[in-house]
């Protein structure tokens, strides 16, 4: 915890651990320009540069989640809505903030104390299957409803900011022909990891199905978040540190955490590109976000952030990846039903043959080897700059935010938002 608590505040925590949800440290209100300034990740991808080229529009992103508010830089962003939970919230109320976050950063507009999206001109496809924050309690067979679902009305992209463990294998296979249903139809599945990288590092779904692109977290330095659970499952790394957010109140700017956010940025990525390429299939899109990922340094994929940490810029703005094979996934080259390969994708990035790594034995060493991005060289680089991303620790995207995401839940939860 980053900073200690008087026992009053220890006694909150202790209820709402228990209670599976999510605390929210509220900072004080920001102007307009602060939730502009504060979203250091658009200054570090070269955002307004970006947005000269794509800025998403045309393509649809389903966000399977606790549904969207109609907050001001959603309006007219959400093109359909549907809800698939099947219990209805305790005490009245959504908690919908989660899935309106998530919303906002793929494709939020400029608005006056909104967040800016990655990708505004988007369109967004939200689709309820919980109503909590945090612990959702749906099932694999309401995620499988929505899957399919954003799969036969118009989707190209899913959003799922959200990973589970332990449910029935009956809801494990559902969902899995769900995912594997939505990609034999031509859309990208983005799925969080997982919070849990400090401490059980348990695997969850649907992260962890072949063909699924799993997300992992990095700081503002292009680190591994520690919290952000690895393995083979992890395909792309993105920004999911100190990523602002309105506060649950829907007033004032909180500081959010975890791979949910990396997900989501991950979505919005993908929405540029084939924006800007809509005749390319899923396939070439995911393959040239994996050759032009900012590569980590030793082994490719690594554990901790996959291909590397997503770069729109190199193929928006400097037009590098080769699209390849339009029906070859490049995560299943042969298609083989089999848990995450740790190949090469076809098509092979640059600069990512496989090294010898820090040698250490500690594992935080290890960490922070393998999560820190290469810069130049083999790496990849950025036009040469020797900078994960061009403007990276410049200008007021380095500022930082009052208040604080804190997520906190039941020791196995069925389901989880990140």
């Amino acid at each position: 915890m980053p900073f200690p608590l008087d026992c009053w505040r220890r006694g909150i925590l202790h209820t709402l651990t228990l209670l599976g949800l999510v605390v929210v440290w509220v900072a004080p209100p920001a102007t307009a320009d602060e939730f502009r300034d504060r979203q250091w990740h658009l200054d570090a991808m070269s955002a307004e540069e970006l947005w000269s080229v794509s800025t998403g529009q045309g393509v649809t992103v389903a966000v399977v989640d606790s549904g969207v508010d109609p907050v001001p830089e959603l309006r007219g962003r959400v093109v359909d809505e549907k809800n698939f939970a099947s219990t209805p919230p305790p005490g009245g109320g959504d908690g919908r903030s989660h899935g309106t976050a998530m919303a906002a950063l793929i494709a939020g507009a400029e608005s006056p104390g909104g967040v800016q999206g990655l990708a505004p001109g988007a369109r967004i496809m939200s689709l309820q299957t919980g109503y909590r924050d945090f612990t959702v309690g749906g099932s694999g067979e309401i995620w499988a409803r929505a899957i399919r679902y954003a799969a036969d009305n118009g989707a190209r992209i899913i959003n799922l900011s959200q990973t589970a463990t332990g449910s029935l294998d009956r809801q494990m296979r559902e969902l899995r022909a769900a995912v594997d249903y939505a990609r034999k139809k031509g859309l990208l599945v983005f799925a969080g990891t997982g919070n849990d990288g400090a401490t059980s590092n348990i695997p969850g779904y649907p992260s962890t199905f072949p063909g699924v692109v799993g997300v992992g977290a990095v700081d503002q330095s292009g680190k591994v978040a520690k919290f952000s659970t690895h393995g083979p499952q992890v395909t792309l790394a993105a920004p999911g540190v100190d990523i602002p957010a309105r506060c649950k109140s829907g007033q004032g700017l909180c500081r959010n955490r975890g791979t949910s956010p990396a997900t989501a940025l991950a979505s919005a990525s993908a929405a540029l590109i084939w924006s800007k390429h809509p005749t390319w299939t899923n396939n070439q899109v995911l393959r040239v976000m994996m050759q032009t990922a900012s590569k980590p340094e030793g082994k490719v994929p690594s554990k901790y952030i996959g291909y590397g940490i997503i770069r729109p810029g190199q193929v928006l703005i400097d037009g590098k990846g080769d699209p390849g094979d339009p029906d070859v996934n490049p995560l299943l080259p042969k298609e083989k039903e089999q848990a995450k390969p740790t190949h090469q994708p076809s098509a092979a990035p640059s600069g990512s043959s496989p090294g010898s790594g820090k040698g250490s034995d500690s594992e935080d060493a290890q960490r922070a080897a393998e999560g820190v991005a290469a810069s130049g060289g083999s790496g990849g680089g950025n036009g040469g700059s020797g900078l994960l991303w061009p403007v990276l620790g410049t200008g007021a995207g380095m500022a930082v935010i009052g208040g604080a995401v804190f997520y906190l839940r039941r020791r196995q939860p069925r389901s989880s938002m990140y």
